[in-house]
């Protein structure tokens, strides 16, 4: 993917759904690129849910997938751009499913993985094809059972899902899982996480690095980042943090330029941004509009 591409033009991230000390939330934020100013969407998601996964087509739709209200969801909503209105595809996850996670190939395909759903822990993957928004599910799956785990995309390349839990709420995994795109086959990193853990959050800088922070080790919440370079899929811990520990918190980037993490648990509402390429932490003055957890994100780059 070009980005040295000064011809295109990226236009804003946007963190979807969550949960609050009042309850679920619909309601998407969206933050402007550059300056990085916070406005709501007028569109909301179809319902208050939680545990949700995003993901974007970059210049065309955003879209969250599956989650939790008073029941686990399989719906897909779609947010159009540039006008930011919602739609709900007419394909659905082929379960209803919380705690998954999402990446995209833009302008090819966006991937739902794994979650859990009324029976257990998932390892199957969705894919939802562009532009036709058309539903299949891969013969390849995950390496093991995955809920609370994070996604990121190298476009045109790979995906990358990392960490989570497995089996159960109290197994963790340091694991990355690699789909290789179009063909969607399925390796798993001879690199790990430098610590097993689940309520990561993903954001991409593609082609050149993709980058987890932060979520939960079984007795502490983190702060730290762990880079995955292209295209050799090597792992460094990066000498920068985020701002705070967070965990149950949602990433998206503006390829080329930075990665934004965003919410977390104790209902944060902060947003931490990582510049590429120097890799230096900021948090931006604009904040969500609530401090939520378990929320999604995705981001409109632009055309490429």
């Amino acid at each position: 993917m070009p980005t040295g591409d000064e011809t295109r033009q990226s236009v804003a991230g946007y963190f979807g759904g969550g949960i609050d000390s009042a309850g679920n939330l619909s309601g998407i934020d969206k933050v402007a690129f550059p300056a990085d100013t916070k406005s709501t969407l007028s569109a909301t998601l179809t319902t208050a849910r939680r545990s949700q996964a995003g993901y974007a087509n970059s210049g065309v739709a955003g879209y969250f997938a599956g989650g939790s209200d008073t029941n686990f969801i399989s719906d897909i909503d779609k947010i159009t751009f540039p006008a930011d209105s919602k739609t709900t595809l007419s394909a659905t996850l082929t379960t209803a499913r919380e705690a998954l996670a999402g990446y995209a190939n833009t302008g090819i395909a966006g991937y739902s993985l794994g979650g859990g759903d009324s029976v257990g822990n998932l390892s199957g993957i969705d894919k939802i094809t562009f532009p036709a928004d058309t539903k299949t599910t891969l013969s390849a799956t995950l390496s093991g059972l995955r809920i609370n785990f994070a996604g990121m995309a190298d476009f045109g390349v790979a995906g990358y899902s990392a960490g989570g839990n497995t089996t159960s709420n109290f197994v963790w995994t340091s694991g990355i899982d690699k789909i290789t795109f179009p063909a969607d086959t399925k390796t798993t990193l001879a690199a790990t996480l430098s610590s097993a853990r689940s309520q990561l959050a993903g954001v991409a800088d593609s082609g050149v690095a993709g980058y987890f922070g932060g979520g939960y080790d079984g007795s502490s919440s983190l702060s730290g980042i762990d880079k995955i370079a292209f295209p050799a899929d090597t792992k460094t811990t990066l000498s920068t943090t985020l701002s705070v520990t967070r965990r149950l918190f949602a990433g998206m980037a503006d390829s080329g330029k930075a990665g934004y993490f965003g919410g977390g648990y104790q209902y944060l509402s902060s947003i931490d941004k990582i510049a590429f390429p120097a890799e230096t932490i900021t948090t931006l003055s604009a904040t969500l509009t609530t401090g939520r957890a378990y929320l999604a994100a995705m981001a409109d780059c632009g055309v490429f």
